[in-house]
């Protein structure tokens, strides 16, 4: 049975169907039967396990993992070892679930002590772990606006559970072994382990194996005389220390080492997954340093180099290539959403880098094509290199301009997953600012309607990103538009959003209701239609437990709403206002202070020369003011300048950041 299925998928299929494989955990768990006997069972269930998915699905519905676990328990090595290998096998497969390992509390356990065993158990047990542990895919490139990378279920939990078995300190010395591939299994299990995982990844800085620290080891294993596989391993491990902290960037081991050894990962003389691989963990390195990306962006013309990964499948004509074209185009996609990903990094701050980008041989094109691409995957990696591009004005006006980026951005908005209606409306949100020529289309394309139905998503990344979009929009908008924004929203809609528990939402709703309350007859128009309901927000706000900025944002709100012509009725006839502003003028905080006397100075703005001191600045304003004049904070000094001839006028020196409000992503 065993000669007839290796290699074979057929006879493993058949011998699946006709019930071999019950019969065989049968024998398998049998004390009665004989080791060699066990062993073989477990031997020809590997085989089963090397066939399809299909096979391995069917070898699951037959509990097989309890089986081989139990298995372990024999004293017998050469048993141990094959099941181990059975099991190694069948928990590479993606159909299964690495919760199974976790199932029980005590495997763990007896796993770590059996790796002192044998070379192969130590191979097999850290393929286990790693696999057990493993990323769905090695990072999604996001910003900080994005979502993080996807784990596997209950990854950060796994490494927890390993880390606190002693997998660290059981593993180090795995990584000096004769064996190449236990070393190898060691540093792949290092390698997940420590990604995103700070107390991993503090704990391997300061282990030390024959002498040598960790990192120490890393770095020899990405010297060029190592086999690739070790160096881009260990370019991982080093990688993953260093964002999760326990590295610095400028780390010699990072800045000499780890970033060359993966720029070269990415040259044309590299095989295919090699290359992918090395441009991925390159773009994870360092999506966040600017240092990093601008030292990544000069070495080896790296800019140029991955615009190579958009020339595959080749172009062939003789039948002997026909192996090639098909290895091509298995790695076609792969290759396009890691030069997606990279060029994202790339150009993540600095203007120059961008520049380059965009001038790289039909680079532009080349987005808006991967804006359509059949695989998801692509495409998210193609939106995020946009939005990263759209951080630049000059691109923006340019660029993005003439290859009308627009059009085919907001065709992925309409019907795409959450994670890359993300990216694509943090795009949308720079895009929308005021000097982008694409504002105008965009909005004639039907954008309010869309950007409002993402302020109701149960996602909080596309509420953040639907409210910031029409924050920009708002900002120096016509009345039409802002009384659109204001109908597609809803009241109900736009006061859900500022009793939202997240401070990101309630900060962009505030935002966009500055850039809607701006230009005094703008201000008029929607203080008549909705002046109640947003005053009552207001005084919610206000005596709301918020943080500063909050406050601040909705004290910048009635300012405006002050600038108002008829709108400062609203304010100057509601006495518990007043008292609020009152209040915040004499409060601790100076950005408070300040955002209260942009109130009273809008409020008294138009009063005539000559005219008696209003009610409200004896009972509300007079004496706060007067004790603000002696303020140690200069903003607050040149804000009120009290002059006895003007009867306690208080001269307001307007400025635009109380005006309105607008950001890029």
């Amino acid at each position: 049975m065993k000669n007839a299925v290796i290699g074979n998928n057929k006879q493993k299929a058949n011998l699946i169907v006709l019930g071999a494989v019950p019969r065989l955990l049968y024998l398998l768990q049998q004390e009665t039967s004989s080791t060699e006997l066990r062993t073989e069972c477990a031997v020809v269930l590997g085989s089963l396990a090397m066939g399809t998915e299909n096979n391995v699905k069917s070898l699951l519905d037959c509990h097989i993992i309890p089986a081989l676990l139990q298995g372990l328990l024999s004293p017998d090595l050469k048993f141990i070892e094959a099941c181990l290998r059975c099991l190694r096998t069948i928990f590479i497969s993606p159909v299964t679930p690495e919760d199974l390992l976790y199932t029980d509390a005590t495997v763990i356990s007896h796993l770590m002590a059996l790796l002192s065993r044998s070379r192969y158990t130590q191979e097999y047990i850290c393929q286990i772990f790693s696999h057990c542990c493993k990323l769905q895919h090695w990072h999604s490139c996001g910003f900080n606006s994005l979502p993080q990378p996807l784990l596997c279920a209950n990854g950060p939990d796994h490494q927890t559970i390993l880390f606190n078995h002693g997998a660290v300190q059981n593993i180090a010395h795995l990584l000096v072994s004769t064996s190449y591939k236990v070393r190898m299994q060691a540093l792949k299990c290092f390698s997940v382990l420590a990604f995103e995982n700070p107390q991993v990844s503090m704990t391997l800085v300061n282990v030390s194996v024959d002498g040598e620290l960790l990192p120490q080891i890393f770095v020899k294993m990405l010297q060029r005389d190592k086999p690739i596989e070790m160096q881009l391993t260990s370019a991982k491990c080093l990688t993953s220390m260093c964002r999760a902290g326990a590295i610095r960037t400028d780390d010699p081991c990072i800045v000499l080492k780890t970033l060359p050894c993966l720029v070269r990962m990415c040259s044309k003389d590299r095989l295919l997954e090699e290359r992918v691989e090395g441009a991925e963990t390159l773009a994870y390195l360092i999506e966040t340093d600017v240092e990093l990306q601008r030292m990544a962006s000069i070495t080896d013309h790296l800019i140029v180099m991955l615009a190579d990964y958009f020339k595959y499948p080749s172009s062939v004509s003789a039948i002997t290539d026909i192996k090639r074209l098909d290895h091509d185009l298995k790695h076609a996609h792969e290759l396009r959403q890691a030069a997606f990903k990279l060029y994202a990094s790339l150009g993540a701050n600095d203007e120059d880098i961008r520049k380059k980008i965009i001038e790289t041989e039909n680079m532009m094109d080349r987005i808006v094509n991967g804006l359509s691409e059949s695989s998801i995957k692509v495409r998210l990696a193609a939106v995020r290199c946009l939005h990263s591009l759209s951080r630049s004005v000059q691109q923006l006006r340019t660029s993005f301009q003439d290859h009308a980026v627009w059009k085919p951005l907001m065709k992925v908005l309409q019907n795409a997953p959450n994670e890359i209606l993300v990216v694509a409306s943090s795009t949308l949100c720079n895009l929308l600012l005021e000097f982008s020529p694409s504002k105008e289309p965009i909005l004639e394309s039907g954008a309010i309607e869309l950007l409002c139905s993402l302020t109701q998503s149960e996602n909080l990344a596309l509420r953040v990103n639907g409210i910031w979009a029409l924050m920009n929009m708002a900002f120096q908008a016509e009345q039409k538009i802002k009384s659109d924004i204001l109908r597609g929203l809803s009241t109900e809609q736009l006061f859900q959003l500022l009793s939202d528990s997240d401070v990101n939402v309630l900060m962009k709703t505030l935002g966009l209701l500055r850039n809607l309350l701006s230009t005094r007859p703008h201000i008029d128009h929607i203080m008549s239609t909705h002046g109640k309901q947003i005053m009552q927000a207001v005084t919610l706000i206000l005596e709301g437990e918020h943080n500063i900025e909050v406050k601040e944002q909705t004290l910048c709100i009635l300012a405006n709403i002050a600038d108002g012509t008829t709108a400062k009725e609203l304010i100057m006839t509601n006495d518990d206002i007043l008292q609020k502003i009152k209040y915040y003028m004499s409060h601790s905080n100076a950005k408070l202070q300040l955002a209260a006397m942009f109130c009273i100075s809008n409020l008294i703005w138009n009063e005539e020369e000559g005219k008696k001191p209003s009610v409200l600045m004896h009972r509300h304003v007079t004496i706060p003011m007067k004790k603000l004049l002696v303020h140690s904070n200069q903003n607050l000094q040149c804000t009120v300048q009290w002059d006895s001839k003007c009867k306690g006028k208080c001269h307001y020196r307007c400025s635009m950041e109380y005006l309105g409000v607008v950001r890029r992503h």
